[in-house]
């Protein structure tokens, strides 16, 4: 039972033999002149000016958020889509299809909610209207 794991154990000592002679071969091979320009902070070409501390708009997040509930939806949907396709020719296809349109079901709630307040506008103000309306809290 063993000798079926030797493989692995091989390409496993492989991977990190390479990873560690390309480290080693870097570290021979690549100039160390350390000088006051090279020690400076770089930015994406930019030089840095200011504070790092900026606040910055909420939008960013939320569609860095909604972005990724979607992109997960394809990950979930692929494979219920092949077991699906399996359950089909046994005449059970009808379980993950539910699963299924209650997923898509869930989604699209949530695509029409935070299309509803105004949370994909990247340019624009929010119609006030639209607002979600907070509670004020009791006085104690």
């Amino acid at each position: 039972m063993y000798v079926e794991f030797a493989a692995v154990l091989i390409f496993l000592l492989i991977g990190v033999g390479m990873v560690v002679v390309g480290l080693v071969a870097g570290w021979f091979v690549r100039p160390s002149h350390p000088t006051k320009e090279k020690s400076t902070i770089y930015e994406c070409g930019e030089p840095t000016v200011g504070s790092a501390w900026v606040r910055y708009n909420s939008r960013f997040y939320t569609v860095a958020l909604v972005y990724l509930l979607f992109d997960v939806e394809v990950v979930v949907l692929v494979p219920v889509a092949l077991v699906l396709k399996e359950l089909a020719g046994e005449h059970l296809g009808w379980a993950p299809l539910v699963a299924l349109m209650v997923f898509l079901a869930v989604l699209t709630l949530g695509l029409a909610y935070e299309w509803f307040y105004g949370n994909l506008n990247w340019i624009g103000e929010e119609r006030p209207e639209r607002r979600l309306k907070v509670a004020p809290a009791a006085k104690a």
